[in-house]
């Protein structure tokens, strides 16, 4: 089973977000977390809650494997 990695979670919330031409402070406003705290999951810098990951996993229409590395398929 793969491990959950921070790096790779950053990375693809990173391309989702400018796939959809959003800045970080406006997902941390959809989040209701300051935009430093955006910035660091970005960067994979912080432990992302889990009612946090389904919230960007429904608001980009991914699922929630493909969010976290766990598949390679984004599709629900």
């Amino acid at each position: 089973m793969e491990q959950f990695s921070l790096k790779l979670f950053g990375q693809r919330l990173l391309a989702l977000r400018q796939e959809q031409h959003l800045t970080q402070k406006a997902m941390a406003e959809y989040l209701g977390c300051t935009a430093s705290n955006y910035q660091k999951m970005e960067y994979g810098e912080i432990n992302v809650p889990g009612l946090t990951l389904i919230k960007l996993a429904d608001f980009f229409q991914v699922s929630l494997d493909y969010l976290v590395g766990r598949s390679d398929a984004p599709g629900k």
